[in-house]
């Protein structure tokens, strides 16, 4: 019984996860788009945009560089 359960767990956990994540595409002023893994989001202080790529690399762009930011 406790097998069971463990695997509901794990199951939910990870369809939760998934339904969770969503793909963003950042225009930019040049005309490149970039794929992101999560919700890119502005720091205040530096005045980037701050995503994870899709490698799962941490980037960061200047907000002036940046066109529009669409969710897929």
């Amino acid at each position: 019984m406790k097998h069971a359960a463990l695997i509901a767990l794990v199951s939910l956990t990870a369809v939760l996860m998934t339904a969770c994540s969503s793909e963003y595409v950042i225009s930019t002023g040049n005309g490149d788009r970039i794929t992101t893994t999560n919700k890119p989001m502005l720091n205040q202080r530096t005045g980037m945009v701050e995503y994870e790529d899709k490698e799962g690399r941490s980037a960061e762009i200047r907000q002036s560089d940046v066109n529009s930011i669409m969710q897929r």
